[in-house]
């Protein structure tokens, strides 16, 4: 009796793919992208701090120029300048900003040769005479 080898019809050298571990990695991109993903609103959709106060104005085109302080050094003394006004004394600034309307708010702009004492004190007295938005800006 001679037995002869039978030839299996399942070939041995065909490759296969495990499909459990290609699933964990596709869950844990997705798991990645959805924890790193950043929910904050876009900057064109921010509310910006000057608003108008009714609808019927909002389309309307507004005369508006914003109320600059404006503190410098000239020759070496600083001032505070608001429009073409040129003021040596704090006293004199409240006193000129108690006159502009509050509701807009205020900008400091401030020279970048002068302490921090100056702009703290156009500050301050922009709060002391109603001021609710006072934006600091430096100058560059």
């Amino acid at each position: 009796m001679r037995f002869q080898k039978r030839r299996s019809r399942v070939r041995v050298d065909r490759l296969t793919m495990n499909l459990a571990s290609m699933i964990d990695v596709t869950f844990l991109l997705l798991v990645y992208f959805i924890v790193s993903t950043v929910m904050a609103r876009p900057e064109d959709q921010l509310t910006s701090a000057i608003q108008t106060r009714d609808a019927e104005s909002a389309g309307a085109e507004i005369d508006y120029q914003p109320q600059v302080v404006e503190v410098v050094a000239i020759d070496g003394v600083p001032f505070y300048v608001i429009g073409n006004r040129r003021l040596g004394d704090l006293a004199g600034l409240r006193r000129v900003l108690e006159d502009l309307p509050t509701e807009l708010g205020v900008f400091i702009r401030v020279s970048a040769d002068l302490p921090v004492d100056f702009a703290l004190a156009a500050v301050q007295a922009a709060r002391d005479a109603g001021f609710e938005q006072v934006t600091y800006v430096p100058q560059d």
